[in-house]
């Protein structure tokens, strides 16, 4: 396929799970990828598997969190692959767990705010004025179905985090559609990521499909096939949207 060839795309926190799995979609499809992440080793993983399908990666790393870590990011991105035509803001997670409002501890509270929508707000800020002067560019932002109905075991931060992410989005995408620049969000459900696989028991990965009408859990396909969609020119009139990859469990 070559929906994005020669395109370059960014997509942050891709050393596994949902972002490594968006990587090697991209780069199948067409797309001169960069990685990022902290993890060099891992990094380096998913680059080679990319590279052994016939695909193109770089491999970069850094804080998103911290404004000048991400101007290096994208400094070497375009002086080795050229300016950024994709961009995937997938790096977040969450970093306190699920409690009442008052046993929230602040600095988790601050945690998940800086390590989701802070980290994110960056991300957009280093890398949209050069779409802006180019009149072109696809972003996709990652937010999580936390954010689009509360839930007992969504962690309030995280979900507030992203919820916010959501919002920023969808203002990006009228701030920026006139210089030619589609910004859309992606919310996944509980998606059998590596991690998850070895953190969520067997038998409640069974309950919890059964709470979705799709009576499954994600895989992280699932996500790297709607960014696809969104980033390649197929959504050339799709700007602004929040889409659940959430088998119906979210229905809004």
């Amino acid at each position: 396929m070559s929906e994005l060839k020669n395109q370059v795309a960014l997509v942050t926190g891709s050393s596994r799970g949902i972002g490594a799995a968006i990587a090697k979609r991209l780069a199948a499809a067409g797309a001169l990828v960069a990685l990022h992440g902290r993890e060099e080793q891992s990094l380096a993983g998913v680059a080679n598997t990319i590279r052994e399908a016939g695909g193109h990666a770089i491999v970069t790393t850094g804080d998103v969190r911290d404004f000048h870590a991400i101007e290096r990011i994208r400094a070497q991105v375009e002086r080795e692959l050229g300016p950024i035509d994709v961009l995937v803001a997938n790096a977040g997670g969450s970093f306190t767990p699920p409690a009442a409002l008052e046993d929230i501890p602040e600095d988790g509270w601050r945690a998940s705010i800086d390590g989701n929508l802070t980290a994110t707000f960056l991300t957009l800020k280093s890398i949209v004025p050069g779409m802006k002067a180019r009149r072109r560019g696809a972003i996709v932002t990652i937010s999580s179905a936390a954010a689009r109905r509360p839930h007992p075991r969504s962690p309030m931060p995280y979900a507030a985090a992203k919820a916010g992410l959501s919002l920023m989005t969808q203002a990006l995408a009228m701030q920026a559609g006139p210089y030619g620049i589609r910004a859309n969000c992606i919310a996944p459900e509980t998606i059998l990521t590596e991690r998850n696989c070895t953190r969520i028991p067997a038998d409640q990965q069974l309950a919890m499909a059964e709470q979705h009408p799709m009576s499954r859990l994600g895989d992280p396909d699932d996500v790297a096939e709607a960014v696809l969609y969104l980033a390649s020119d197929r959504a050339a009139w799709i700007t602004g949207i929040v889409l659940d990859v959430a088998g119906g469990a979210v229905m809004v």
